[in-house]
C-alpha cells in the first residue's frame, strides 16, 4: 500500500473502487490517501475475490468506516455494484465518478504529489485516452478533451468540449475482440461494400462479410464510441501489423508502436468540425488517407505501398495527440484568451504510447508520473476529483 499527503480540507473518509479492467483501490483519511496495487482484470472471478477481500481487510485492520464510496459511472461494473452494497453496510454515500474525470484528476493529483502547494488554476484543460469508458451520454467515450472551471481550489464545473469522431463497434464488445469488425464500420463511411470486403477478406468468408455488413447496415447490436483504443486497433490491423484475434489486452495497439518509425509530414491539416456545440475530429478522414497513402484506392485490393507502413503507424497516432491537442487551442481563441494561460493534463491508458506521450510533453501537457495513466490509477483519480469537487 502506498501513502501519498494530499493537502485537501475535506474531513470526510472516503473509500474508492476504481474501475474494473485493472482493479485497484484507493482510502483517504486525515490527509493522505492509501493507494492499493493493481488486481488486474476484475471480470476475472479469481482477482475480485482477491480484491474485495483486501478492501476489507484493510478497512478492518484500521478500523476504517467510510464516509464515502466511489465508484465508476457504468451502472453495470462489479466495482458500482459492490459499492452500492457497501454503502449500504457502512451507511455511506455512494457517488459514480466518470471515468475519464477520474482519469484526468489522477493526473492532477499526481501533480500535487510532486509539489503539496500547486494551486489549481482558474481554468484547465484535460486530454483523456482510452479504449472504454461509459460516459454521461451513455456511449462508450475514449478520445475526450475536457474544459474545468475552479474557484479557491474548487473544482466548479467539468465539461466535455471535443471527442473523437464516433464510429460504431460492429458487435458491441466483440469489435474490441476482433479489430476487422471496427475496420469495417469505419471504412463503410467512405468505401462502397466491396471494396470494404477487399480489406477484411482474409478474416471473413465472403457470407460472413455480409451478415457483419447488414448487421451495420441496420445498426443491429452495434455501439457508438469514441474511443482512440479502438481506431488505433483498426489501424494496426489496416496496416498489417496485427491479426483479427486480440491475443492480451493491448496487442494491436503495442504491434503499432512498436512497428512506427518517422511520421509523414503531409497530414498537418487536421479536419475538425463543430457538433451539438463541441469539436469532433475525424478519424474517418485518418483511415481515408492511410488507404490513399498505400495504393491510391482499394481496387483490386492491392497494396501498391506508395508510403510506407512503419511512417504510417506513427503518422495514425501522432495525428491523433495532435488533433486532440488542437481542439484545446480552438477552445482556447473561442473564448478569447491567450493560447498560453491555461494548463492542460493528459491521461489514460493510451497516454502511456511514446510519439503520444512525446508529442504532449513538447507542448508541456501534464502527464502522470508516479500514479498510473491507465485505469490502475483510477482509484486515485477518484479521490482526487471528490476532494476537488465544489459540489461535494
Amino acid at each position: 500500500m502506498k501513502i501519498f499527503l494530499f493537502p485537501a480540507k475535506n474531513k470526510s473518509v472516503i473509500l474508492s473502487l476504481g474501475a474494473e479492467s485493472a482493479g485497484n483501490f484507493s482510502v483517504f483519511q486525515n490527509g493522505k490517501i492509501y493507494f492499493s496495487e493493481d488486481f488486474g482484470d476484475l471480470f476475472e472471478e479469481e482477482n475480485f475475490a482477491k480484491f474485495k477481500k483486501a478492501v476489507l481487510d484493510f478497512l478492518k485492520k484500521d478500523k476504517i468506516k467510510p464516509d464515502v464510496i466511489l465508484t465508476d459511472l457504468h451502472p453495470l461494473m462489479k466495482t458500482t455494484l459492490w459499492g452500492e452494497k457497501l454503502a449500504k453496510k457502512f451507511q455511506a454515500t455512494h457517488l459514480q465518478v466518470q471515468h475519464h474525470h477520474a482519469h484526468i484528476f489522477s493526473s492532477i493529483g499526481d501533480r500535487f504529489i510532486h509539489d503539496t502547494s500547486y494551486i489549481i488554476p482558474d481554468t484547465f484543460y484535460g486530454i483523456a485516452m482510452d479504449g472504454t469508458g461509459y460516459g454521461e451520454d451513455e456511449k462508450i467515450w475514449g478520445g475526450e478533451v475536457l474544459k474545468a472551471k475552479s474557484q479557491k481550489s474548487k473544482v466548479k464545473s467539468i465539461k466535455r468540449i471535443g471527442y473523437l469522431e464516433n464510429q460504431l463497434l460492429l458487435g458491441s464488445e466483440l469489435a474490441i475482440r476482433e479489430p476487422a469488425r471496427m475496420l469495417i464500420s469505419i471504412l463503410s463511411k467512405f468505401l462502397a461494400k466491396e471494396e470494404v470486403y477487399i480489406f477484411v477478406k482474409k478474416y471473413y468468408t465472403k457470407n460472413e462479410f455480409e451478415l457483419l455488413y447488414n448487421q451495420l447496415q441496420g445498426n443491429f447490436n452495434c455501439a457508438e464510441t469514441s474511443s482512440t483504443g479502438r481506431v488505433l486497433d483498426a489501424i494496426s490491423l489496416l496496416l498489417g501489423f496485427c491479426g483479427n484475434e486480440r491475443k492480451y489486452k493491448h496487442e494491436p495497439i503495442d504491434l503499432l508502436e512498436k512497428n512506427s518509425t518517422e511520421p509523414y509530414s503531409d497530414l498537418k491539416s487536421k479536419i475538425i468540425r463543430v457538433g451539438d456545440g463541441q469539436f469532433i475530429l475525424d478519424t474517418s478522414y485518418l483511415f481515408n488517407y492511410a488507404i490513399s497513402a498505400l495504393g491510391g484506392s482499394a481496387s483490386g485490393g492491392n497494396y501498391l505501398h506508395k508510403k510506407d507502413v512503419h511512417r504510417l503507424a506513427a503518422t495514425a497516432q501522432l495525428y491523433i495527440a495532435e488533433g486532440l491537442y488542437e481542439i484545446v487551442q480552438k477552445s482556447k481563441v473561442k473564448s478569447q484568451k491567450s493560447s498560453n494561460i491555461f494548463p492542460i493534463f493528459a491521461s489514460g491508458g493510451i497516454a502511456n504510447n511514446k510519439i503520444i506521450a512525446d508529442y504532449f510533453a513538447s507542448k508541456n501537457i501534464y502527464l502522470n508520473n508516479i500514479i498510473p495513466c491507465g485505469d490502475a490509477g483510477l482509484s486515485f483519480g477518484q479521490v482526487v476529483w471528490y476532494s476537488l469537487n465544489s459540489k461535494k
